[in-house]
């Protein structure tokens, strides 16, 4: 997985936008709560009055309020209120504040200073305690004073308060105070203000403008916070499946980078139809996970640590009731874990083998209906389906449950922070507004759970897939470039030298060929016969470095071909394959992969030259005909001579021919074999044969026979000493045949 991690550096800067944009929503996220709390306990519950300080009270009241304040606290008071006396004021002033306040015209007010706002806090709860006092004994709604103190009904208490002496005084205050400090704060709290609304009523301040007020530009935050957070969700998706894409852009490119400088041996080890399952799907694996780790990842740690914050900076009590969901969410994914996770890492095997047996399939069907064998590939392609839909049904109904549970744990913990909650509102411990923003805080909390859950769950095989492309960008070729390598001659001629050559597989213990000495030289033919499995084959692709030698070295210009680079040196040979590939395009662009300059008129020329503008021409688009994939639209005799004429466009100063032509027809092989020879007269040509007829004129052909040379010599000279030749000739041609040849 690290491996895969570097290729995010190119998207460094986008990443850090991402996380700037995640912190803005989840901060976005977690301040809704509040600004539904408020409008809860604020708007409706407190009719939009937000302090327990009045804004403006009448100087009656005003006074009845300090008679419950203790003479230290008096001064303070009153540092944070301004006396209106409309016998003070300006006219000007005077008509402004009776403007907002009418009751002016009949007493005295007093202001909340807003220069000392920044302190409220300092006697927020000694008006509050005052307030409810007074209010408690306007309204007979309760008995503030305590039990041990009456008034005769027909008097006023005020009056009477004002006249106690102070030592009584004193203790009133004290007893009072016990009673308040025995009360819930949200208690003390709303008596406040019902006491400011009504005294708000009285001074002729429209309370409903205040609410309504108020509720409109807390739904206007909300709403704005709301946008907010829709905006940095929009964008980080956005930039996310760019950096995705980008990532699985990058790793295809790298991946089939690697796998193009591939030898035979690495393809063996990986087979092609794993490659092409981790150049697509293990990368599609990983960008879904990128996707969602810069989606969750980030986002899911800051909303869960700022709602614990909030919990526990709001005083509810309840905090337990976090403690209890993460236990009871832990144990469902743990649970998952141990039944899902091994099943994880047998689907991208499974998903191999699906595409090998369907690969096989598809390239051999002409041979499965050729030998009705069409029933065992249908079970042998059932079973690897049904293997592989078997293990995805298992997963996904478990991981199916998981979402059940937690929904079920959500709703079980909305119901315990109700019932909990509902009791403390009972006692005045909290307010509506509070247990509704915990029942959200709490989700947000159960939801980034839920989250980094879902990222553990799909991290296993994405990691799975990660591993097998890292395994990939990780191998090493075993065929590679020196560090310092050598530059042919401008004038290269193409000598090839084999000194004491053996090659073996790496996992081989015996020998594919052994001690091959021969020399191939321009303007001349050298041509490969023997039995099936002698190692012809095997011989000629050394030279490209298709694969390494074992021991010995081969020599061409009298450079070691391990001191140049791969590209160097191929771009000297024109190779033709045993079996003719073409690619989909059209005939034209398939032949300029030997040299994309040619032109139209060298394309005719070479294709004339391998015996195939006959058939090309007789197609209606000519040189543009359409080839299908793997040149399925075209004979295999067609293929052949597209290849041949595909090397011979790129001129090159060494020929390759292996067994190239055993598809075609003895009229056109000698036809081309003919017109083959002007064209490479000044070129080294190697040849792999298995007829005697087409390599019998080469002007030295070489023999093998168990990976060793028997024989080396011309037709004639084979005839007379190389039995093994003598015996492949007499089973294919007639003395007679032989003779003239």
């Amino acid at each position: 997985m690290l491996k895969i991690v570097k290729y995010l550096k190119p998207f460094f800067i986008s990443i850090v936008i991402i996380i700037g944009l995640l912190f803005a929503q989840a901060m976005s996220d977690l301040a809704l709560p509040d600004y539904m709390s408020n409008i809860i306990n604020t708007g409706i519950q407190r009719s939009g009055i937000k302090s327990s300080l009045p804004e403006v009270i009448r100087s009656s009241e005003f006074n009845k309020i300090m008679m419950f304040v203790k003479d230290e606290d008096k001064e303070l008071v009153l540092s944070y209120y301004t006396l209106l006396d409309k016998e003070k004021l300006s006219n000007k002033e005077y008509k402004k504040y009776v403007e907002s306040y009418p009751a002016l015209e009949n007493e005295s007010l007093y202001q909340l200073n807003i220069d000392n706002k920044d302190n409220i806090d300092d006697i927020d709860f000694i008006m509050a305690s005052s307030m409810l006092i007074v209010y408690g004994i306007e309204n007979k709604s309760f008995n503030t004073l305590g039990d041990d103190f009456q008034i005769p009904s027909n008097m006023d208490p005020f009056l009477v308060i004002s006249n106690m002496p102070k030592e009584q005084m004193n203790v009133l205050l004290v007893k009072i105070d016990e009673k308040i400090n025995a009360m819930p704060e949200s208690m003390i709290t709303q008596a406040s203000v019902m006491y400011i609304k009504s005294e708000y009523k009285a001074i002729g301040i429209n309370t409903d403008n205040i609410q309504k007020n108020y509720i409109i530009i807390a739904g206007l935050k909300m709403i704005g916070v709301a946008l907010l957070s829709m905006i940095a969700s929009v964008a980080v998706g956005f930039i996310a499946s760019r950096i995705a894409a980008g990532l699985g852009r990058n790793l295809r490119r790298d991946l089939f980078n690697k796998v193009e400088s591939f030898s035979k041996a690495e393809f063996d080890k990986f087979g092609a139809s794993s490659l092409i399952t981790r150049t697509t799907n293990d990368i599609q694996q990983v960008q879904h996970l990128t996707v969602v780790l810069l989606r969750i990842v980030f986002y899911a740690p800051i909303l869960g640590i700022g709602g614990v914050l909030k919990v526990l900076t709001t005083d509810t009590s309840m905090g337990w009731i976090i403690g209890v969901a993460v236990a009871a969410i832990s144990v469902v994914v743990l649970s998952m874990f141990v039944i899902a996770i091994p099943k994880f890492k047998i689907v991208q095997q499974l998903v191999d083998k699906l595409n090998l047996v369907t690969r096989e399939s598809l390239t051999g069907m002409l041979v499965i209906r050729a030998f009705n064998t069409e029933k065992y590939e249908e079970k042998k392609f059932d079973k690897a389906n049904k293997d592989l839909t078997k293990t995805n049904l298992f997963i996904n109904r478990t991981m199916s449950l998981m979402y059940p549970l937690m929904m079920l744990i959500m709703n079980v913990i909305t119901i315990l922070i109700v019932w909990v909650g509902a009791h403390q509102i009972n006692n005045g411990v909290i307010q509506i507004g509070d247990m509704m923003a915990f029942i959200q805080y709490t989700m947000q909390i159960i939801m980034s759970f839920l989250m980094i859950t879902m990222v553990s769950i799909m991290l296993p095989r994405a990691s799975v897939s990660a591993g097998r492309i890292g395994e990939v960008l990780d191998t090493e070729p075993i065929i590679t470039d020196p560090k310092e390598p050598k530059s042919f001659d401008k004038k290269f001629s193409g000598y090839i030298q084999f000194n004491d050559v053996s090659f073996k597989y790496d996992d081989a213990d015996n020998y594919v060929v052994k001690n091959i000495s021969f020399e191939a030289k321009p303007g001349e033919t050298t041509a490969f016969i023997g039995s099936t499995g002698c190692g012809k084959s095997t011989i000629v692709n050394l030279i490209p470095r298709f694969h390494d030698v074992t021991k010995g070295e081969i020599l061409i210009d009298g450079i070691n071909i391990k001191d140049v680079t791969q590209h160097d040196l191929r771009g000297k040979i024109g190779y033709v394959p045993q079996r003719g590939i073409l690619f989909s395009g059209s005939i034209a662009s398939n032949l300029k992969m030997g040299n994309e300059k040619s032109t139209k008129g060298e394309m005719k020329r070479v294709s004339k030259i391998a015996q195939a503008l006959g058939f090309i021409e007789s197609k209606s688009n000519k040189f543009n005909f359409e080839i299908a994939q793997g040149g399925d639209n075209v004979s295999g005799g067609q293929k052949q001579r597209l290849s041949i004429a595909r090397a011979l466009i790129k001129k090159p100063e060494i020929y390759i021919f292996d067994d190239t032509f055993s598809a075609l027809d003895f009229k056109t092989d000698a036809a081309l074999r003919k017109a083959l020879k002007k064209e490479t007269k000044d070129s080294t040509v190697l040849i792999v044969g298995q007829r005697i007829s087409t390599i019998m004129n080469a002007d030295q052909i070489i023999v093998l026979d168990k990976g060793k040379i028997v024989g080396i010599g011309n037709h004639k000279e084979l005839m007379e000493k190389c039995n093994v030749y003598k015996e492949i000739a007499y089973s294919q041609l007639s003395k007679e045949e032989l003779a003239n040849g």
